[in-house]
């Protein structure tokens, strides 16, 4: 049986082109193809394809979030992501979301045809690029999540009051301490973070506890 391939994409030549490369691959059979995250769910749902090839930037509803719904109600489906986009921080939310595979809009045919196939057999397909920020977004995130660990009880328990946007003073009132006190700690929560201002040390620990990451969910 050839695998069943549904498209999202809202670029009508970018869309034509996926749909033209599934139908001419004797592998796969097009199942739907559907400029929009509003317009392509229900069927999607509905008709249970093998895998979908979804757009990050999509209108209204992104591509992400239509994977994660996506997910939710197949979890047998396969997703692969066909963007232009490289950023790590996308790569890292379409995994998360339930993404399996990540090829960049300019891969030639048949290479998104052999993704397609390795993606339904259950491997992760990425383009070259995509591996290589996906190895260097991960690397980043173990470096991060060694240096909180450096962090004192103290000093951990302040940068969380950091993160919920709480000013030094109300930081002092809440934990019972001198406002020069908390200074000083966050003068050592930076040295030992690597950072040079509150929104980037904060920005450290939101990552490390987003979900899936071993922290809070």
């Amino acid at each position: 049986m050839p695998i069943r391939v549904t498209i999202v994409e809202d670029d009508a030549g970018m869309r034509e082109t996926l749909r033209k490369i599934v139908q001419t691959a004797p592998m796969l059979s097009l199942d739907g193809a559907y400029e929009s995250a509003e317009k392509g769910f229900e069927p999607i749902v509905a008709n249970r394809p093998d895998v979908a090839l979804v757009d990050i930037n999509l209108p209204g509803r992104s591509g992400i979030t239509l994977v994660a719904q996506l997910k939710e109600r197949l979890p047998g489906l396969q997703v692969m992501m066909i963007t232009v986009y490289q950023d790590g921080d996308q790569i890292f939310d379409s995994l998360q979301a339930g993404a399996s595979g990540y090829l960049l809009k300019r891969s030639q045919p048949m290479e998104i045809i052999q993704a397609i196939v390795q993606l339904h057999a259950g491997g992760a397909p990425m383009s070259a690029e995509v591996a290589r920020k996906v190895v260097d977004f991960f690397k980043r995130q173990t470096k991060t999540t060694s240096e909180l660990k450096q962090l004192s009880a103290r000093e951990t328990e302040i940068l969380r009051e950091l993160s919920k946007g709480y000013r030094y003073k109300e930081i002092a009132d809440h934990l019972k301490i001198g406002i020069e006190t908390v200074r000083s700690h966050v003068h050592h929560i930076y040295e030992k973070l690597h950072v040079e201002s509150r929104v980037e040390a904060v920005m450290k620990y939101i990552r490390d506890q987003s979900p899936g990451k071993g922290g809070e969910p």
